[in-house]
């Protein structure tokens, strides 16, 4: 099964660290390096949120918390919920971890099994793909690059679903090709699930503070007549600019918390108090940061946007959320690992190559716009030298 897991695209997240590795490899050698595949914003945590975890420290929580989270950062995601979807969430629902990805593995290991079958998006974050593999279950994609903003379609994924299928996994907005789907989408395809009461759907919703141009996140928390099959995985990485403080939070159907919890207990024991005692101040405080953040990248997604439509060879659709741009680099005459490659070595820029996150991407590229403008341009400009 490890075998398996490793041999499939799931390596994706593995491969993207190489790259970047490398990146700092050229870069000890003196040469310039500009880094523009890293998933996480450049920006500080803000204070108020380091001020909280230095006050759990000095408070003296130090020590075992219990494993699905402190009570009073449940409660703190709850009211978070409430305010931002209008839906009432009992704590004992939410399970605090150190980061998404344990929310993925529990989940996928759960209900994955051989002769089953699990819907995901490709492109898309590799662990999905990765783990679908090592349950052995069957893993069943939907195609975003069918669609020119590469956003999904619900009638495709409602006709992939059969009497196999155990869960479905949706990503909005999507990581890595930086498309958002509108609420008139998810209302369809939320209605069509009303239709196969045993199917589990999963929700990663780690990108919805992240979303441009003034639109709503659809969260699937807007739709209570699923929340019995629900999954809904966020945290505070993104939007908080805290990737490194390992915080995640994640929705769960009543009847896999006692499992979740025993999973929980032999992994990972519990997330260490003083960042859950951040986590809190996190979602309690203002929202200025997220704010000011937002405006930020929304000057540099319509910077990045229209300098790589201005590169020859390469097109790239507008993203809706995130921080993501993912062109497709075909006309360049380069597959997008070749792409990748000449931009790392011959511009001084680390990029993704699309291939890390499906197979079906292999004329892409992801580029990460959690850079400064300057950098941004900079980037842009060595590239375009390099295709010209």
């Amino acid at each position: 099964g490890i075998r398996d897991a490793q041999e499939s695209r799931g390596l994706g997240d593995v491969y993207k660290r190489q790259i970047l590795a490398e990146a700092k490899k050229i870069e000890a050698t003196g040469k310039k390096m500009i880094n523009l595949g890293i998933g996480q914003p450049d920006f500080k945590t803000p204070k108020h949120i380091m001020d909280a975890a230095k006050k759990a420290i000095d408070d003296g929580h130090h020590g075992y918390v219990v494993s699905n989270g402190i009570l009073e950062c449940r409660e703190a995601v709850c009211r978070k919920i409430k305010k931002l979807y209008r839906a009432d969430i009992n704590p004992d629902r939410i399970i605090i971890t150190p980061g998404g990805k344990p929310t993925m593995y529990f989940a996928i290991s759960m209900f994955g099994e051989p002769g089953a079958e699990i819907i995901y998006p490709t492109p898309g974050f590799p662990v999905y793909e990765s783990m679908i593999n090592y349950t052995g279950s069957k893993a069943v994609p939907y195609n975003l690059l069918d669609n020119k903003d590469l956003k999904f379609d619900p009638e495709k994924i409602l006709s992939l679903i059969n009497e196999k299928t155990r869960m479905l996994v949706i990503i909005n907005p999507n990581n890595p090709t930086g498309s958002f789907v509108e609420k008139s989408a998810i209302d369809y395809l939320a209605d069509g699930l009303k239709k196969y009461p045993n199917l589990i759907i999963f929700s990663d919703e780690i990108y919805s503070r992240q979303i441009f141009d003034g639109k709503e996140m659809p969260s699937f928390f807007n739709y209570p007549e699923l929340k019995d099959r629900l999954i809904v995985l966020d945290g505070w990485s993104k939007a908080y600019a805290m990737t490194g403080w390992r915080l995640g939070w994640s929705y769960w159907p009543e009847k896999c918390i006692e499992h979740i919890v025993k999973l929980l207990i032999n992994s990972v024991s519990c997330v260490n108090a003083p960042t859950q005692y951040a986590g809190i101040a996190a979602l309690d405080g203002s929202d200025e940061s997220i704010n000011l953040m937002m405006k930020e990248f929304t000057e540099r997604r319509n910077l990045i946007h229209k300098l790589l439509n201005e590169l020859p060879g390469v097109e790239c659709s507008l993203p809706g959320g995130a921080f993501y741009a993912f062109p497709k680099v075909k006309g360049t005459g380069m597959t997008g690992a070749e792409f990748a490659k000449k931009c790392m070595y011959e511009a001084g820029v680390a990029i993704v190559p699309g291939t890390a996150f499906g197979n079906t991407a292999h004329d892409y590229v992801r580029f990460s716009y959690a850079a400064s403008s300057e950098n941004i341009s900079e980037a842009l400009e060595n590239i375009k030298k390099m295709l010209t």
